[in-house]
């Protein structure tokens, strides 16, 4: 017998015990059912077994990892109806777009309406039948054998850069696909989805966090969707969609090209937004640029700082960080603590009435803040604008009009700069941008902050609490977007985030999203830092940039 440790008490069970019968006693809300289970701080299927001593929570749909399981296990949905209503077409996942993911087919035909009605009406009536969803362990070659017998040739590339011998599938009926973390235990959990054209393909949509049995209205975003395509159609001209074509680039020994390659199509959309500005200069004054948490935004500063001058232009940094008000006077989160992250923690007055000054060609000493004391003070440096002086101002609200309010819109540039990587990990699940971005956290919080990967997971919620409310609900007001992702970054920080993500241990809570991050990064091949340019973005969190931070 095993000790169980419930929400409500201890029982005794065998170890043979399904955590789904554990926790069925806690799923009487049709609206909020049990989907998966907390076992010593792991999320694992209902379907497993208990085994060991352990501490059991239910997880409910209406919950983070409640509703990374739905989203999954809707994927996984959608294949199997593909699978059934259109045999012999691959089916793509593409990046996601609010509350959706887009999906197209390999041959980027356009998607009509009666197709897709057929591919609801399957995805429907297999909710409708409550099929089983079943995890199950095979053998490599088994699993390896079944994916290229069935066409699935991102899976078995995958695979093929991977050595364990037994290898986590779930199954439905005939359809088969590689387990990438806990899915639903029956396709009759989901109901709530919905599928809408949008050429050349799809999105599949889901509930949102905050309203999980609720479908929301759609919301296109015509210049992010823009920026994916691009930069898609551009790892299929380079022939890397997916992990297992970059591993296999690392394998044959061409990946210094597609490095060369990855930094030079970067460095010309610099360059792009560059001129732009510069076509604009008689009136551009003022370059806003903001970005979600580890976006690469700093850097992108200042590579776009060198193509200004090289558009014959003057760019003069200034931070947002230093118009933080006194310590005292920051305001305070729900749970009562400093919320650096809203805009009332900037003194945005004075930041207007420099702005305005300057604009009006006088004089402005900048101010420094000092983050030790919390405190203020006029130490910068003194600027005025000649007719070739852009200000470039960096900061997560520098997309809200409100940070620069009293500035006319004429004069002002906004870009928006998020790591939005086109990579699959097959062709059947994406790889999360906040994912890639999380990585690189991890790496440079260690690297520079001295913070563990227990600090940055912990904190991680908080960050991405302050991008929904002060950065994405302004992403579609930019003049520019520009995409920090680089196709081969994680196969260079998978090395620095392994060993600091294995001191997170069973007892922390966030020990399921260390596993997570594990399992996820054991599908890269180590990329070695030398290979890195000095001024990529991928060094503002390895370490040895060219460029001062």
């Amino acid at each position: 017998m095993v000790e169980v440790t419930l929400p409500d008490r201890r029982v005794h069970v065998s170890p043979e015990t399904i955590l789904g019968d554990l926790c069925s006693e806690y799923d009487a809300d049709p609206a909020n059912p049990v989907i998966a289970a907390v076992v010593n701080n792991e999320v694992l299927d209902l379907s497993r077994r208990v085994r060991i001593n352990a501490s059991v929570t239910p997880v409910h749909l209406n919950s983070d990892p409640g509703i990374r399981c739905y989203r999954q296990s809707l994927c996984f949905l959608l294949a199997l109806a593909v699978q059934r209503t259109s045999p012999g077409r691959r089916l793509i996942i593409g990046h996601s777009l609010g509350d959706s993911y887009y999906h197209y087919f390999d041959d980027e035909a356009r998607i009509d309406e009666t197709t897709l009605e057929r591919i609801a009406t399957e995805m429907r009536r297999i909710v409708g039948e409550k099929l089983p969803i079943v995890r199950r362990l095979i053998a490599y070659h088994d699993a390896f054998d079944s994916f290229v017998e069935r066409g699935m040739s991102e899976t078995a590339a995958l695979l093929d850069h991977r050595n364990e011998s037994r290898v986590t599938v779930h199954q439905c009926g005939d359809f088969l696909d590689l387990s990438h973390g806990p899915l639903v235990s029956h396709a009759g959990i989901l109901e709530h989805f919905d599928l809408t054209a949008l050429e050349p393909g799809f999105v599949l949509r889901f509930p949102s966090r905050r309203e999980p049995t609720t479908m929301t209205e759609y919301r296109h975003s015509p210049q992010l969707f823009s920026i994916y395509q691009e930069y898609k159609s551009w790892g299929r001209i380079l022939g890397v969609t997916s992990v297992g074509r970059l591993n296999q680039k690392i394998v044959d020994g061409t990946i210094s090209d597609f490095i060369r390659i990855n930094e030079a199509l970067q460095e010309k959309k610099i360059a792009d937004i560059a001129a732009g500005i510069e076509s604009r200069r008689e009136t551009l004054r003022v370059i806003l640029i903001a970005g979600p948490s580890s976006s690469g935004k700093t850097t992108f500063t200042k590579r776009l700082a060198v193509q200004l001058h090289a558009q014959g232009l003057e760019p003069r940094l200034v931070s947002v960080d230093d118009y933080f008000v006194s310590r005292e006077e920051t305001p305070r989160d729900e749970e009562g603590g400093l919320d650096f992250e809203s805009i009332r923690a900037i003194d945005v007055e004075l930041l207007n009435d420099h702005l305005l000054q300057l604009l009006e060609g006088r004089t402005v000493t900048l101010p420094r803040f000092d983050f030790r004391t919390g405190t203020r003070n006029f130490t910068g440096p003194t600027i005025e604008l000649d007719p070739r002086v852009v200000l470039l101002i960096e900061g997560i609200h520098c997309l809200n009009d409100e940070l620069t309010s009293r500035v006319e819109q004429k004069a002002k540039y906004k870009v928006y700069v998020s790591a939005l990587t086109q990579l699959n990990l097959d062709d059947h699940n994406r790889i999360s941008t906040t994912d890639n971005r999380l990585v690189r956290r991890l790496v440079r919080d260690y690297q520079f902050r001295g913070h563990s990967a227990l600090d940055t997971l912990t904190m991680w919620p908080s960050v991405r609490r302050g991008e929904r409310n002060n950065i994405f609900p302004f992403q579609h007001t930019a003049d520019a977007t520009f995409n920090s992702a680089l196709d081969y970054e994680l196969g260079v920080l998978k090395k620095h985030a392994e060993p600091i993500l294995r001191h997170v241990k069973p007892c922390h809570d966030v020990y399921d999203e260390a596993m997570r991050m594990l399992g996820f990064l054991d599908n890269f091949t180590n990329i070695p830092d030398k290979l890195v340019p000095d001024y990529s973005i991928v060094r503002e969190f390895i370490g040895d940039s060219g460029f001062h931070y």
